[in-house]
């Protein structure tokens, strides 16, 4: 997925790639999409990609510090979506059909995703040395 016009609400967190900075992602989530968008945190889909981010952040955290000191999340919205990317420099590219195999955080993303009508894309960096975990949620 890439940031069109249909998503006019863009924000963009740099942190270190460390534990901490999972906590640090979700409250920006929140207060960005609840307090400066005014999305509904009572939303059927807030919860769930609050718990998706965390995920991703995490993993991040766990699998990639050694070679990406930044974890970026860009953090998106418009009238029918909250959307989130999750960016790191790991040349890993992980395949999101495959999610639902996998254990632990990557197949409830998979779980959660399909759930909500969502959608799960990476998008290779241009020079294959990193990659965005995007995900879109109808809202």
């Amino acid at each position: 997925m890439k940031l069109s016009a249909s998503l006019p609400f863009r924000s963009v967190l740099v942190c270190p790639t460390v534990p901490a900075s999972v906590a640090l992602a979700r409250r920006t989530a929140e207060m960005i999409y609840v307090e400066s968008w005014g999305i509904n945190p009572r939303h059927q889909a807030f919860g769930p990609a609050l718990l998706m981010l965390s995920e991703l952040v995490t993993n991040t955290v766990r699998h990639t510090a050694a070679v990406s000191p930044q974890v970026t999340v860009t953090y998106a919205a418009g009238p029918e979506t909250l959307a989130f990317g999750v960016h790191d420099r790991h040349p890993h590219q992980p395949d999101p059909a495959r999610f639902a195999a996998c254990t632990g955080g990557l197949r409830l993303i998979a779980e959660l995703t399909a759930e909500l009508c969502g959608s799960c894309t990476v998008l290779r960096d241009v020079d294959g040395g990193g990659k965005t975990i995007w995900i879109s949620l109808p809202i």
